[in-house]
């Protein structure tokens, strides 16, 4: 029978970049695109973990770079999104994930290196990585940039104010570059996870997690990766072509809850 809508909800054959893609959300998002039968370009400092991650995909016979890359490292971030280009010879996806948390107050000791490296990482990187891809992306058909932010991104928690400035930057980041490329065709979003199962929040007890969950979530429970890459998915298909410049909070209800 023939189909009555005509917008396409395929990625198979696309080129898509993730970052921070050792673990987390940034593994989810990859195996997700990997699933979709995107051909996936995937980076992050722990090599290791990287390569883990390359040969699950490889496994179900996904097409897939990885690169060990410093992401806080302008150079770095630039050099690795041309080898990509070079290597594929297209850029249609560029989902900015790599992530860090440096506990930290304005106060304390570590304030500057807090600060200096998650502005770097979280803020930084993402822009040189747009810059990097943008004549690439501007030959795609479909071209589609999604950069992970935080609910931190809509409020602020003590210790983490380094990173709730640089998640801020993220969203700043993403609301400019909509405007700047929106007449190219070139979309440009933001997605805002809350309390998520990952290395970031490996740390924090069940029975910690479980109390917050309960108290903060209307869902009561924190989420897998794997449903804020479903988020991600969404932002970066054929028939996503007129959302741009939006903030997508997957964070269970986080910010909606008053009590």
């Amino acid at each position: 029978m023939k189909r009555l809508s005509q917008l396409s909800r395929s990625i198979s054959g696309s080129v898509a970049i993730v970052t921070g893609a050792a673990s987390g959300m940034g593994r989810a998002t990859a195996h997700l695109f990997a699933d979709e039968g995107a051909r996936l370009a995937i980076m992050d400092i722990n090599g290791g973990g990287l390569e883990t991650v390359a040969e699950e995909i490889r496994s179900v016979g996904a097409e897939v770079l990885a690169l060990t890359v410093d992401l806080s490292s302008r150079d770095a971030v630039e050099q690795a999104v041309l080898q990509v280009a070079a290597h594929f010879g297209a850029i249609d996806i560029l989902v900015n994930n790599a992530g860090l948390v440096i506990p930290t107050t304005v106060d304390a000791d570590n304030f500057a290196e807090a600060w200096d490296m998650s502005l770097a990482v979280m803020a930084g990187a993402q822009a040189w990585a747009i810059r990097a891809a943008l004549p690439s992306l501007r030959q795609s058909l479909h071209p589609r940039i999604v950069n992970i932010a935080s609910t931190e991104a809509l409020g602020a928690t003590r210790y983490g104010s380094a990173y709730t400035v640089a998640k801020h930057a993220s969203v700043g980041l993403t609301r400019a570059m909509a405007v700047d490329l929106g007449k190219e065709g070139i979309t440009v979003n933001c997605v805002c996870p809350g309390p998520i199962r990952t290395a970031i929040t490996d740390g924090i007890t069940e029975e910690d997690k479980a109390t917050f969950a309960n108290r903060r979530t209307v869902l009561r429970r924190y989420a897998d990766p794997e449903e804020v890459a479903h988020a991600t998915l969404g932002l970066v298909l054929p028939a996503a072509g007129f959302m741009t410049g939006a903030t997508v909070v997957v964070d269970g209800g986080v910010t909606i809850r008053n009590a």
